[in-house]
């Protein structure tokens, strides 16, 4: 037997002793339109039955619908519906913010979530029906596109803010928009906030999320070594002091309290979460591809060294850690210590058993501590990858039984391209070949 299909409709249609159960507000019909047809369980139901007298809609969800001009009868993308019981036995039905949802409060067709890396509106407008985020950063808007005469072709976009205005147009409401802030060590909180706000501003509040990154031992003072010279660093990656390496938090913390959602982000190891989960953020980060390209890396040196035995494998595995940052140009380190250094990381890793041979032991590290969190609306953002296994075994990751309950928790992001990259097969091509040799010989 077919469950009953309950709604605000029924409700509404429903007679007692005295006509009709509820009515709608006068002032509220056009709104109470929109979600006639939204379900409501059988529980709730039967109470909202005994309970109202008026049905309504809160200012929200008019704020809502009059700012993205929603089509009349519908509710936007990025809304669920939420019914809330206000005094004088009125229902209200409000839109709440979830990029899980499609429009008129419909699920998306899975849990699993996807996000392009992406400044160049042109790729954008392509792919902007699979998107639920799209995350940038001064690197993809300036290196990637703004400066690069192939994707900004006829050098028509000259700064940032005509890039994420054009991107903000193109893509609908329910597509978050994930924006890093030109220069988180600013030591003025005004000129951070006033970023902030023209980013709410040009975006909505409704879909702008602030990248907010680790910043480590960098500070307002020593970032110069990055810009200058061999733009190498001085210090090592976990030297500095507390107040610099908690920068990142506290911003996030500062954003967060002043209404924004923020984008926690350059999250490597494992032992980075639970402490970036302490402020608070929307999103938090699982980097994939220079991570499993170190550990690559490394296994590979050390098996170099087993064989040979050769003190100059060991010196140009010190040299790479040089190049990556996880020690200083001028470091002591002795060889030793490199070779130890590569099997602890290795090992922490998990890069010889089933946790982390795929590359993805803190992805798994990741939603484990998002299942034990205080944080239920705080979502994984799986990035930077590339070739051809990270994301099948992310996705493969995904299906398996202990993760299945967080697939919700989840959003992948990558270029578009690369992820245009695995919706064929070279079957596809085989398969086309017979079609459309088939469809060229009917008379």
């Amino acid at each position: 037997m077919n469950k009953l299909k309950l709604s605000l409709k029924t409700l509404l249609t429903s007679y007692g002793q005295e006509g009709s159960i509820a009515k709608v507000i006068d002032t509220d019909k056009e709104y109470v339109n929109r979600v006639l047809d939204a379900p409501i369980s059988a529980e709730h139901f039967e109470f909202v039955k005994k309970n109202i007298k008026h049905v309504g809609v809160t200012c929200n969800f008019k704020e809502v619908v009059d700012y993205f001009k929603t089509p009349a009868g519908e509710t936007p993308a990025g809304f669920k519906i939420q019914y809330e019981l206000t005094e004088n036995n009125v229902l209200r039905a409000d839109l709440v913010r979830d990029i899980s949802y499609d429009k008129n409060g419909i699920k998306r067709p899975t849990k699993l979530l996807f996000s392009a890396d992406s400044a160049n509106p042109y790729e954008v407008a392509a792919s902007k029906n699979m998107l639920a985020n799209l995350t940038c950063n001064p690197g993809i808007i300036y290196d990637l596109f703004i400066n690069n005469p192939k994707a900004n072709v006829g050098n028509k976009f000259k700064n940032r803010d005509e890039v994420m205005q054009e991107i903000g147009n193109i893509l609908g409401p329910g597509c978050d928009i994930s924006v890093e802030l030109n220069n988180p060590f600013s030591e003025s909180v005004n000129e951070i906030l006033e970023e902030a706000a023209k980013f709410k501003e040009m975006l909505s509040k409704y879909r702008v999320v602030i990248k907010v990154p680790h910043t480590g031992p960098v500070n307002a003072q020593n970032v110069n070594e990055l810009l200058e010279g061999k733009k190498q660093f001085q210090r090592a990656y976990d030297a500095g002091t507390t107040a610099d390496k908690f920068r990142g938090h506290n911003l996030t913390l500062l954003l967060h309290e002043h209404g924004y959602r923020v984008n926690f982000t350059l999250m490597f190891e494992p032992y980075q979460t639970a402490l970036a989960l302490q402020a608070r953020p929307y999103f938090i980060n699982s980097f994939v591809r220079h991570r499993g390209m170190a550990s690559v890396a490394m296994k590979d040196y050390l098996e170099q060294y087993k064989v040979s035995n050769d003190s100059a494998v060991l010196e140009n595995m010190k040299k790479f850690f040089i190049e990556k940052d996880f020690i200083t140009p001028d470091s002591n380190m002795s060889l030793a210590d490199v070779k130890k250094t590569a099997e602890r990381l290795l090992k922490y890793r998990n890069w010889d058993n089933c946790e982390g041979s795929d590359q993805l032991d803190a992805v798994r590290h990741n939603l484990r501590l998002l299942k034990t969190a205080n944080m239920p609306d705080t979502r994984l953002i799986i990035c930077s990858m590339e070739g051809e296994e990270n994301y099948p075994a992310i996705d493969k990751l995904l299906t398996e039984p202990e993760f299945i309950d967080v697939a919700d928790r989840v959003v992948i992001t990558a270029e578009p391209e690369y992820l245009a990259k695995f919706t064929t097969t070279p079957q596809v091509i085989s398969y086309q070949r017979r079609f459309m040799n088939a469809a060229k010989g009917q008379k």
